[in-house]
This record gives C-alpha cells, structure tokens and sequence, in this order.
C-alpha cells in the first residue's frame, strides 16, 4: 500500500500543466532554470518551486554550476512517469505551440 501512495504522490504532480510541460521538454536534454523562466513567461521563484517540488519526490536531478542551476529527467526507476511521458508531444512541439525559441544566457 505504501508504494501505491507513493506512486500517487509522484502521479500528482504531473496534474499541473507547466510542471507536466517542463518533464516533457526534460525528456531530450537538460534545461537551465532562467530557460524555463524565458519559455513559461513565469518568475525565477514560481519556476523553481515546480522543480523543488519535482525534485523532492526524486523525478528531476538538479546540477548546479556556477550561479546557474540545471535540471535533468530522473525517471528511470518510474516506468509509470516515462509512459505518460512518452505520449507527451516533442520538445520541438511544445516549443512551436509556445512561440519560443531558446536564448539562454547561462552558457
């Protein structure tokens, strides 16, 4: 039963559409938060509460580098978040429906 719960938790968190949004464009690369801040029109804090969040229940690994910090897909070990991921539409989908093109000045 716990590991039910546990999977619910995790299954919770892609209800939000930015929070699913941002798993999907993890599926091909690692993004820097200030990319995720350009793409969702959202403020650093608000894009970095849905990664804590991501990243408290183990679905993203963060690396941080410098000042800047980079989240990549940790769903390995979650063949229930990588099926509903992979029905997801391709990175280069999300970002056409979304007008934006990447202008990171994290590099």
């Amino acid at each position: 039963m716990e590991e039910l719960i546990n999977i619910a938790e995790k299954l919770k968190l892609l209800g939000d559409k930015t929070r699913l949004t941002m798993l999907t464009l993890l599926k091909d690369r690692e993004w820097c938060v200030c990319e995720f801040v350009d793409i969702f029109d959202m403020s650093q804090p608000a894009i970095s509460q849905h990664l804590r969040k991501l990243k408290s229940q183990g679905i993203v690994n963060e690396d941080r580098r410098g000042q800047w910090v980079y989240y990549s897909l940790n769903v390995e070990d979650k063949p229930y978040i990588k099926a509903v991921l992979d029905e997801m539409p391709s990175s280069q989908a999300i970002l056409s429906a979304l007008n934006k093109e990447i202008n990171c000045i994290c590099g």
